[in-house]
């Protein structure tokens, strides 16, 4: 099976035949701050974090990392959060193998994605979308049911959490006052008439929900308003670096379908970003995101000493993004048993279901049911 990987260290994918190879090279700060890659190598201790099964491979005599071969059969996907090094001869190659690749920054924010040619076009497909799109009422009701489901998943969470668990035995919680305001909030969707409308409307729900954060995971992680640009505070941190990580998951996936990623309903189709994955991402985020954010914190996984703080924003530090990342690859490879299908599916794989849908809707007109969390 299939599975993505995580580079947190520095170096340089290359392709030799049918594998990859990760070279791992040591960086240094200069003067100016500017993290630059050493010319010499003299020897790594570095921990490669890459599909979180293997270790890394050191060279007995010289106790360096030597360079690790990833099998190209075995890639999903590459997520770089290091400086890496790449040349055209390779982008040729994750082409040609169908690989997405996804770059995150210096502070763990998406950066961007590298997706090889379609290779399911589908112009039928294609014009579709686009009707849907230009088709003011069928857009506005599409994107009305990804605000109804991801408003449904949040209100699960709060349930989740106002009933004993172990990961709050000790915290009695009442939210059925929150509950009550965002299911009024959400019984307004049906009269919205425009997405900059549900947006706003989805902005009310979602602030209701963020005063709850304090309840789950305590003061210290509390969320009351959303900072993205950049992040102030832990919690945006945790949080911006978590969608991102969401983001560029629905991202491969859409790849795997007939969709086009830029042509989206609820966000507003714009230059330079895959507005599609922005849409699916809101249902997926209480789940995915969310979830796992109140595990790590309530289980002290992520603590303070995580985060750095320069100047006004903050941002996770490196030891915590591979705690998150862990935790991320192990929810999405975490199967739940499905209502319709009948078997297990993975939570990816619950991502690939909901685009299928939204093709489904497009191409036969068959009603979009976009996903809510039954557990």
């Amino acid at each position: 099976m299939k599975r993505p990987y995580y580079i947190m260290t520095s170096g340089r994918l290359r392709r030799k035949e049918n594998t990859v190879f990760f070279e791992p090279v040591q960086t240094v700060e200069n003067e100016e701050g500017i993290v630059e890659p050493l010319m010499t190598d003299p020897g790594i201790d570095e921990e490669l974090l890459a599909g979180f099964t293997e270790e890394s491979q050191k060279d007995a005599r010289t106790g360096r990392v030597a360079r690790k071969p990833i099998p190209v059969e075995d890639i999903e996907a590459f997520y770089c959060f290091g400086e890496m090094d790449f040349n055209t001869k390779f982008f040729n190659f994750l082409s040609r193998q169908k690989i997405p690749l996804h770059i995150f920054n210096y502070y763990g924010h998406y950066s961007g994605s590298y997706l090889p040619r379609e290779y399911l076009p589908s112009g039928f497909t294609v014009v579709e979308q686009v009707r849907a799109y230009l088709d003011t009422t069928r857009r506005v009701i599409i994107a009305k049911e990804i605000i109804d489901a991801a408003s449904f998943n949040i209100v699960k969470n709060l349930q989740y959490y106002s009933n004993p668990s172990r990961e709050n035995a000790n915290r009695k919680i009442d939210f059925s006052d929150a509950i009550d305001e965002i299911e009024t909030l959400r019984s307004s969707i049906c009269d919205v008439q425009t997405t900059e409308e549900l947006m706003g409307l989805e902005g009310n729900i979602r602030e209701r929900y963020y005063r709850c954060w304090e309840q789950i995971v305590g003061q210290e992680f509390s969320l009351d308003k959303r900072t993205k640009h950049p992040p102030d505070n832990k919690s945006h941190a945790l949080v911006s670096f978590s969608n991102g990580l969401v983001y560029s998951t629905v991202l491969s996936e859409i790849y795997h379908t007939h969709l086009n990623p830029t042509v989206s309903f609820l966000h507003g189709p714009g230059e330079r970003r895959y507005s599609l994955s922005l849409d699916l991402s809101e249902i997926f985020k209480p789940i995915l995101a969310d979830r796992m954010i109140f595990k790590l914190l309530n289980n002290k996984q992520i603590q303070e000493k995580h985060f750095r703080k320069e100047l006004n924003f903050c941002y996770l530090e490196e030891n915590g993004r591979k705690i998150v990342l862990q935790e991320y690859d192990e929810r999405l490879k975490t199967t739940i048993k499905h209502r319709s299908l009948g078997r297990n599916v993975s939570y990816r794989h619950l991502i690939r279901l909901e685009a299928y849908k939204l093709v489904n809707h497009l191409m036969s007109g068959e009603v979009y049911k976009a996903f809510r969390a039954w557990w």
